[in-house]
């Protein structure tokens, strides 16, 4: 189970503005940004219950996002799965103020978006949910969507898409899908549907 922060979506300012900045950097540099907290998770398991510190939560000074892991019996492991939940919780949970005149949608994102939507991005260089590199594409969509006040129609327009396609991006993972529906839900729309 993944836990992130419970606080609603979060705007920063200054030279780390965008959570792309804190998306692109490496691993041990966005750990080096982060409160590390080892403990010993509760829970069943008889003897193959963990017993030692290994659970662990990684706290994003800059944001307050939060990636939890428990279920490995190995610190290391559990280490590197809060570090790619903090990486989508910052995705989910950071968003930047966008100027949408002569907005042009970043690498990143047009690497996010179905095969079928013209990009200049090449079809085989396109990227999935269960890519590491789909929550650097989630950010830039999720702060366009919040820019545009979560209407579907005109976030697709900005992307080139239908918004059938938009609509398919967002249901392709759920956290992605609950966090578009808490847009709209901000913005007085009713929830997508599938």
């Amino acid at each position: 189970m993944s836990h992130s922060s419970s606080r609603g979506s979060t705007q920063r300012s200054g030279s780390f503005s965008n959570s792309d900045a804190w998306l692109s950097l490496s691993d041990d540099a966005l750990l080096a940004q982060c409160r590390l907290e080892r403990f010993r998770a509760s829970g069943p398991g008889g003897q193959h219950r963990n017993k030692t510190d290994s659970a662990v939560r990684l706290t994003h000074r800059p944001t307050g996002a939060v990636g939890y892991a428990s279920e490995r019996r190995s610190q290391h492991q559990n280490r590197a799965t809060a570090l790619a939940r903090l990486r989508r919780a910052i995705a989910l949970e950071v968003r930047a103020e966008l100027q949408l005149d002569m907005y042009h949608p970043p690498t990143a994102l047009q690497r996010i978006l179905p095969r079928s939507v013209p990009t200049e991005i090449p079809r085989k260089e396109r990227v999935g949910p269960k890519h590491r590199e789909f929550w650097t594409g989630v950010a830039p969509l999720l702060d366009m969507f919040d820019a545009v006040e979560a209407s579907t129609a005109d976030c697709a327009s900005m992307l080139g898409c239908s918004s059938s396609q938009l609509t398919k991006l967002f249901a392709s993972e759920s956290h992605l899908w609950a966090a578009a529906n808490a847009i709209r839900d901000r913005h007085g729309l009713n929830p997508l549907r599938q």
